[in-house]
Formats: structure tokens, sequence, C-alpha cells
């Protein structure tokens, strides 16, 4: 009690009733946190209690959560004709007691996007998500935007990208989301992909290098390069590079890519022990679709973990990531027999909103 009386805080008769010059909010997904106008700060923890709250249920009848200029939540009385910052329901709170995490990790397989992203804000940051338009890609971009980003789609079909866009929206009617075209077969299109982005003087925190091709069949792209090495590898490599001054200023910021745990089964040496570059952009004769695959996404890793040790000083790391066993998306569609493999292992696999987790983690 004493100490509470040095802090300031017994001048109220209920534990939970909050001290002069503080007030309770909500965020857009329902946690409460505490605004103390006197030192200009807020916590997620009650002053008095310690204890974290979340407000349970929908709005009543009538109601309609907005969001303001500055990002502040507001709510709307459609029936009265009147607004508030005040969240009606927060008379029926109720206490936040997440199960203690184990000593290993917090998160599991069964973990969704919208779990690990419960309770942040993440207003005011920038991101980019390649292959936007469907599966990881989509569930990755849906999240942060519900969560308050500004999110780019970077997609090679402007229509199918405006598609997802509407999805977006429709969820939430302020979320900041745009397309842009970016065809990574072609680096003419990734270097005017680059200008364009820069051109709007944003910063970039966050650019997820998704996109990606399995079970093609042999392509030279406009480059002269095979098309899945390139997609997979080589497009996101030198958008990274067009973008790395952007990152830099923009620090703290991160650069996540997607590989596979595919990489583990193919090399890229020869038997000198020197890289072969002829593996990784191989004639018609000695292709083979999922060994181009797998060599690509060994680059992923190997240009990662290299990004990582010459940027993380500069405060932008790097992380590649596998995206769980044998998901079901659409980047198995140019092979029936991998269709049929997906299909009837899909009871199995993880959902696509919960590979989005571990975009999320990394």
């Amino acid at each position: 009690m004493a100490a509470l009386q040095y802090a300031g805080l017994d001048d109220t008769d209920s534990e939970d009733e909050l001290p002069s010059g503080w007030e309770e909010r909500t965020t857009k997904d329902g946690w409460v946190y505490y605004a103390n106008h006197e030192e200009l700060k807020t916590q997620w923890e009650h002053p008095k209690t310690g204890k974290r709250r979340r407000v349970a249920g929908d709005l009543p009848y009538g109601w309609e959560q907005e969001t303001d200029d500055s990002g502040q939540v507001f709510f709307v009385d459609h029936i009265n004709k009147r607004t508030t910052y005040l969240d009606p329901r927060l008379a029926f709170t109720v206490e936040d007691c997440p199960e203690k995490p184990s000593s290993r990790q917090r998160y599991d397989g069964n973990s969704s996007a919208m779990e690990i992203l419960q309770g942040r804000d993440l207003t005011g940051k920038v991101i980019i998500v390649t292959g936007a338009n469907s599966g990881i890609g989509f569930e990755a971009a849906k999240s942060f935007a519900l969560h308050g980003a500004h999110v780019i789609l970077a997609c090679r079909n402007r229509t199918r990208a405006g598609e997802a866009t509407r999805l977006i929206l429709e969820e939430w009617h302020k979320a900041k989301v745009e397309a842009m075209t970016l065809d990574l077969a072609s680096l003419r299109s990734v270097q005017e992909f680059a200008e364009a982005f820069k051109s709007k003087n944003l910063p970039l925190h966050m650019l997820i290098c998704n996109a990606a091709l399995l079970a093609q069949p042999w392509h030279l792209t406009e480059d002269g390069l095979e098309s899945t090495f390139q997609v997979c590898h080589l497009g996101h490599f030198y958008l990274v590079q067009l973008l790395q001054e952007v990152l830099r200023r923009s620090a703290p910021a991160r650069v996540i890519v997607v590989s596979s745990e595919s990489h583990r089964f193919t090399n890229i040496v020869d038997s000198s022990g020197k890289v072969n570059l002829n593996l990784l952009s191989p004639p018609k004769k000695e292709y083979w679709s999922m060994l181009a695959y797998n060599r690509a996404k060994l680059c992923n890793i190997l240009f990662s973990n290299e990004l990582n040790r010459r940027l993380s000083l500069h405060g932008i790391t790097s992380n590649a990531l596998h995206p769980g066993n044998v998901m079901y998306t659409s980047i198995h569609r140019s092979w029936w027999l991998l269709s049929i493999v997906f299909y009837l292992s899909r009871p199995f696999t993880k959902t696509m909103v919960m590979e989005h987790e571990r975009n999320i983690m990394c």
C-alpha cells in the first residue's frame, strides 16, 4: 500500500478504477492499453493491477469501428449519430490469461498469422510482398494491412493483384494497400518497379521475397536465363540490391526470403569445390525442374546469410525460412502429378494462414 501511495495510485476506491490522468483505450483488434496523459506514455498493463485485458464479443448493434488520420481507433454510433474514442465494450473486458509458454518456444505449427500479430500496431510501417496475389504472399499482405501497415503487393499479373487488393479492402476499408507491377522474369521490370517505388519517397521496413516458380518446363527469360532460377532467386537478388539504400535509410528494417527445405537435396559446386554457374541456368538437355527449384532455394539461403552478415551492422536483418511441409498453395499448378500429391496431403498440412506465422517470426 505504501508503494502505491508513493506512486500516486491509491486515490481510487476500486482496484480496476484508473488513477487520475490515465485513460483506457483499445486497438483495432480488441486489446486494451492505457494512456498516461501526464507522462505522455502508453502501456499494455493496467497501472494498478498490472494485468492485461481485451474486449469480449462484437460491437453492439449499430456501432462501427473506424480509424482517424493519426491512426487512433474511434467508434461510430449510427443509431444515436455520435462518435467516441471510448470502446463501448470496455465494460465487458476479460483478463488475458495466456498459457505459460514452454521454455523452447511460444508458438508452434498450429499458430496463425493473426495470433502472432495480435496486439501489434504496424501503423507507419511500409512492407513490400512479392507474389502477393495468392497463397502465402496474399495472407502475409492481408495480415500486415489489417494491423495498420502500408502494404505493397508486387505482382506480375496486375489484374490478380487488383483483385487481391479488393479482398483486403473488403475486410477493412481503410487498409493502406496497393498493387504494383513486378515481373521477376524480367530484370527490366525489376528495375522499373524499384524506380517506381523510390519515386513515392516512402521508407521500406520489410521486404518479403516470396514469389516463386515450381515444376516449370524449360524456358529462357528475356534476359537469356533459365526462368526458375531467375524468378526464384536472381530477380529477388537484383530487387534487394536496387532497394538497399532505401532499407538502410529506413533501419531498423528486414529482408525475408522464402526458401525451402528442398535446398538440402542439391549442390551448386563442381568436383573441385567451385561454384558451377552452368548448374544455375542449365541448357535444356540438362534441365530438370525440381533440381532447378532446389538449386534456386539453396541460392536463397546463401544470399540471405551473406546479406545479413553485410547489412546487420546497418540495422538491416535478413532471414530465410522454410514455408512448411507440402503446404497447399497454387505453386504446383504447372505439374499435374504434384497437384495430386498436394491434394491428397492437404488434410495433414498447414494452412496458408498458419504458414504466414513464419514470415512474422523471422
